[in-house]
């Protein structure tokens, strides 16, 4: 057994002495080398444990589950929302591919597509290798979503909610988790921005256009929205009154609905308006024409993403849609 010679510390000043014993000699305190040794290394086990578990982050998703976030190395976005809030939080260095969806910015368009949000192929999500997936809670099919966790990859899926309060607390989410709080803040304060300046206004809004939006799909492929719905809820923040409230979700455009409705306003994403062949494929829906926007030929489009995404784009969206549906208005 290997032994070493210590001073003593004096417990009361700090300072170091040497005792003497009875014979003389000073006073020895011995150490087993051995135990020194162990307890240096396990010293050192207990702060890289603790190192490893702080680098080590863990998010919980709209789903419930958690996810370890640490690595943003690779990440792969779906969902438009998702994907812009990334880019307006000046993240997209992280970003290696995108859904189809994911249009917006310019950037975003240039990046690899991984298919559409709904109908995920987890095969071509994988063949990117990504660190982390951040995903709208909207994304599917739920098969997919298992085979992807099931090799251990990373998918957080992100709050869906198509409303004001969905929309900021996206933003928030994606700050906390690509370390860009302070800049999360800033897009946040910008959007509540403009959606206050919508409320004030909505308040000085003599009357509400009634707006019937159809969702389109080629001419024989029309549904119209209903409660429950991210047009419904646009039109609510622009100062419009949704044509149908008797029903949640899409329904299948019908001629004696649309007639019955009488819609002041017929609102349509841009892709919509050219799948039926353009305004006049518009009027030639069924009922379409008898209406008092089809008289008054009040169709207006819009992009999609920008128009039902509720990304951090929201607040300038409402604005636009309010100079539509209220020309008179000083917007």
């Amino acid at each position: 057994m290997r032994m070493i010679k210590v001073n003593v510390i004096d417990s009361n000043d700090g300072h170091s002495f040497s005792k003497p014993t009875a014979t003389g000699d000073p006073a020895l305190v011995l150490i087993d080398l051995k135990t020194v040794k162990t307890c240096i290394v396990g010293f050192l086990l207990i702060v890289l444990t603790a190192s490893a578990l702080q680098a080590r982050q863990v998010y919980s998703g709209s789903d419930g589950i958690e996810v370890d976030i640490s690595d943003k190395t690779r990440i792969v976005s779906i969902g438009s929302a998702v994907t812009e809030t990334i880019f307006a939080l000046g993240a997209e260095d992280y970003l290696i591919a995108v859904d189809e969806s994911s249009t917006y910015p310019t950037g975003a368009e240039r990046l690899p597509k991984v298919s559409f949000t709904r109908n995920l192929s987890a095969e071509g999500v994988l063949s990117f290798a990504p660190s982390l997936i951040l995903a709208s809670g909207a994304a599917g099919p739920p098969t997919a979503i298992q085979q992807i966790r099931s090799t251990g990859t990373p998918m957080l899926l992100l709050n869906a909610d198509e409303s004001v309060d969905g929309a900021l607390e996206r933003i928030r989410e994606l700050g906390d988790i690509l370390n860009r709080e302070n800049e999360a803040l800033k897009v946040m304060s910008a959007l509540q921005a403009d959606l206050d300046r919508a409320e004030r206004l909505r308040n000085s809004l003599s009357s509400r256009p009634k707006v019937l939006f159809i969702y389109a799909r080629g001419p024989n492929n029309l549904t119209v929205a209903g409660n429950r719905t991210s047009a419904k809820a646009m039109i609510d923040l622009a100062g419009g009154v949704n044509a149908f409230n008797s029903f949640d979700g899409y329904k299948p455009l019908t001629a004696e609905a649309v007639v019955q409705a009488n819609p002041d306003v017929i609102l349509m994403m841009n892709s919509g308006v050219e799948s039926v062949g353009g305004e006049q494929g518009v009027l030639r829906a069924p009922g379409i024409s008898l209406t008092s926007a089809g008289e008054n030929r009040r169709i207006y489009s819009m992009e999609g993403t920008y128009l039902l995404g509720f990304g951090p784009r929201l607040g300038q969206a409402v604005l636009d849609l309010m100079s539509k549906i209220h020309p008179q208005a000083e917007i």
